[in-house]
């Protein structure tokens, strides 16, 4: 590919082959990545339950990964304002393979402390998964933002989806080699995030962030050709968009977290777990063309309303579902990851909106950091509800939390607020 500077003074404007190849970096990318998330979501509970022998704590994984994130989410929005998306997203990798060896360490040393902080540092690779889809909006036309979050997104969906159903026998291999069982989907999860750190490093070029900021914004050429169109700037976009994606983000870890806990205490192992959370994380990521192409020809708003319904759909299944129904379950989550990615890909169309290429990167690590906030209150609390009173009444919550934002989010987002976020109808 042709370098940054060579784009700028041949064209104005960038062609669209670049943009597509970009995308698709990301896209191979994200595929990796999406298995190294999954093996925290998966076991990352069980492996602190048989640890602490507690419930109460099982959450504990879930909120110190999710703080490690809020963390990462900084370092990686300052690296990637300073130097690029490139090198912020690679490093952001590299610590969730780390991190991720960290985990197998202390699970054949049997530590919880040494446990407690590769899961911190684990948590880059769920912050760094987030981050990247900031990327694939970078050089994309504002009318088409919500498509280009949503394709990168959607690439997820191929090893989230995988990554759980292979709790099973990466477990058996870490028998084989002398590992406890639940520690086997680290191993695939290191392997993971250190491929989309390669591919990232040796493909991403030339750097979206650094392109973007160099050309003009314009309108679509006649050619074929794509330039970026400006978006309204407002800071009450970026507290809206923030919103929306905390919230989504608390109601879905904390429900999510106790899930795989709740279907093991009812007798169901970890292959029973693992097809929940592989339904669940499709969902999360599954439907992000269809919720791209809402966002761009209904607005951000409509979206937004439509995650709080979904998750508080998704409580209310959850918390009647029977103990032993891993169906019903599997359909909870699913509307569980559905409402999520309303909410995500919504909060982040709103937050692209609403702030300058110049401060970018920054702004959106920032941002990344109150969905960490939210992520890891959910995960922590998640375990002392269920330990204080059951999971029926953590589910209901969740879903009663997250479909009464919608009214605040309406109210925040009226009258100029509309107007300045470009809310209008497309």
């Amino acid at each position: 590919m042709p370098s940054t500077d060579s784009i700028t003074r041949s064209s104005p404007e960038l062609p669209a082959e670049l943009q597509r190849h970009i995308v698709r970096v990301l896209v191979a990318a994200q595929v990796f990545s999406g298995a190294g998330l999954a093996a925290g979501i998966t076991v990352g509970a069980l492996l602190a339950q048989g640890m602490l022998d507690s419930t109460s704590l099982a959450g504990l994984p879930s909120a110190l990964l999710t703080a490690g994130s809020a963390l990462a989410a900084v370092a990686v929005g300052r690296i990637s304002q300073a130097r690029g998306r490139r090198p912020g997203l690679a490093a952001g990798y590299l610590a969730g393979a780390i991190g991720s060896l960290g985990v197998v360490v202390a699970a054949v040393a049997d530590d919880p402390i040494l446990l407690f902080v590769a899961l911190f540092v684990y948590g880059a690779g769920n912050a760094t998964n987030l981050q990247a889809r900031y990327a694939g909006a970078d050089l994309a036309d504002v009318s088409h933002s919500g498509r280009a979050v949503a394709t990168v997104l959607v690439a997820t969906t191929l090893g989230g989806v995988v990554g759980p159903n292979l709790a099973a026998p990466t477990g058996a291999l870490a028998e084989e080699l002398g590992i406890p069982h639940l520690a086997g989907p680290f191993l695939l999860a290191a392997a993971a995030y250190a491929l989309a750190a390669l591919v990232l490093t040796v493909w991403l070029r030339p750097d979206p962030l650094l392109l973007a900021r160099s050309l003009p914004a314009d309108g679509d050429s006649a050619d074929g050709t794509v330039a970026r169109a400006t978006p309204t700037r407002s800071t009450g976009g970026v507290a809206v968009g923030a919103l929306v994606m905390a919230v989504t983000q608390l109601v879905m870890v904390a429900i999510m977290t106790m899930t795989p806990v709740h279907i093991h205490d009812h007798g169901h192992g970890t292959a029973a777990s693992g097809l929940v959370i592989a339904i669940h994380v499709g969902a999360m990521y599954l439907p992000s063309p269809l919720t791209g192409w809402l966002i761009d020809r209904y607005g951000r708003l409509p979206v937004a309303a439509a995650a709080g319904l979904t998750l508080l759909a998704a409580g209310l299944i959850a918390a009647t579902a029977p103990g032993d129904s891993v169906a019903l379950l599997a359909l909870a989550l699913a509307l569980l990851g559905v409402g999520w990615n309303f909410g995500l890909l919504s909060g982040t169309a709103i937050v692209a909106d609403a702030v300058p290429l110049a401060t970018r990167a920054k702004t959106q690590g920032l941002v990344d950091v109150s969905i960490a906030i939210a992520g890891a209150a959910g995960g922590l609390g998640s375990g002392l509800v269920v330990a204080a009173a059951s999971y029926p009444a953590l589910a209901l919550t969740g879903g009663v939390l997250a479909v009464a934002v919608v009214p605040v989010i309406g109210y925040l987002s009226r009258g100029s607020h509309r107007r300045e976020l470009g809310l209008a109808d497309h």
